[in-house]
C-alpha cells in the first residue's frame, strides 16, 4: 500500500469516527435546546385540583396519578390482581413507558447490552407500560408534584389510557409474573419506541396533552424535573 493511499484510509476513517462522535452530541445539544423552548408556557398550576407526581430515578420518569377520583378509577385497567403480590395496590400509580426488550431483560445497568440500547434508540419491537403501585407518595428529590385542574387531569388520562394496547375484551394485557418486585406490572403498550419517543418524551407528551408547561423535546429525565424544581 502506497503512502498517498494509506493517508486517504486514515483521512477517512478519522472522518467516519468524528461522524459517529457528533451524533451523540448533536442529540444531547438538541435534548437541552428543545427541552428549554416551553410548551404552554403561560400555564400556572391551579389553587385546587388533582394531585399528580412526576417520578424519576435519574434516568427514567413516571406519571404518578392517584388511583382512584371522581374523574377516573385506574383500578380496571391496572388492578391490584396483576401484581405478584396484590397487597401492594396502592393509591397512586406510576406510569411509564418503554421499549418491550430493554424494560424485560435490562432490570438493571448491568444487564444493559450495545444490541439492547440499539434495538431501543432505533425503534425495533414492541412497548411496554410500566405499572408501579405507591401508597402516599410525598415530594422528594425524586418525586416532584403538580396539581391540575379537573380539564388538564382528563386530558392526562386521555393520553396515558392511549398508551395501554387492549385485547379483544377491551382489557389490558399484563404480562404475568414480569414485575420486577411485588408492586408494580407490565402491560402491552402502543407505538414505537425511538431516540425520539423515549420514556421521558413519552412523559413529556403527557404532560404537554394535559397542557402543563413542558419543554418542546423532553428525551432525558433532566427534560422533564428542572422544571418541576
Amino acid at each position: 500500500m502506497t503512502r498517498p493511499s494509506l493517508r486517504r484510509i486514515l483521512k477517512f476513517a478519522a472522518a467516519g469516527l468524528g461522524a459517529i462522535l457528533a451524533v451523540p452530541l448533536l442529540y444531547f445539544l438538541a435534548a437541552l435546546l428543545l427541552g428549554a423552548v416551553p410548551i404552554n408556557a403561560s400555564w400556572e398550576p391551579p389553587k385546587e385540583g388533582i394531585t399528580i407526581f412526576v417520578r424519576t430515578n435519574g434516568v427514567h420518569t413516571w406519571v404518578m396519578v392517584p388511583s382512584v377520583t371522581p374523574e377516573m378509577d385506574w383500578r380496571p385497567l391496572a388492578p391490584g390482581s396483576d401484581l405478584k403480590n396484590p397487597r401492594w395496590s396502592g393509591n397512586y400509580l406510576a406510569i411509564g413507558y418503554g421499549n418491550r426488550e430493554f424494560y424485560l431483560n435490562t432490570p438493571t445497568w448491568g444487564d444493559l447490552t450495545v444490541g439492547r440500547a440499539l434495538g431501543a434508540a432505533f425503534g425495533t419491537g414492541t412497548t411496554l407500560i410500566h405499572v408501579d403501585h405507591s401508597w402516599n407518595p410525598k415530594p422528594n428529590e425524586y418525586q416532584r408534584p403538580l396539581v391540575l385542574a379537573h380539564d388538564q387531569y382528563l386530558r392526562l388520562v386521555e393520553y396515558i389510557r392511549a398508551g395501554f394496547r387492549t385485547g379483544a375484551d377491551g382489557r389490558t394485557i399484563v404480562l404475568p409474573g414480569r414485575g420486577y418486585g411485588a408492586s408494580d406490572a407490565f402491560y402491552e403498550g402502543n407505538g414505537s419506541y425511538s431516540a425520539l419517543l423515549t420514556c421521558n418524551e413519552w412523559t413529556g407528551r403527557a404532560l404537554r396533552h394535559a397542557g402543563v408547561r413542558t419543554g418542546a423535546w423532553t428525551p432525558l429525565s433532566q427534560s422533564i424535573m428542572w422544571r418541576l424544581d
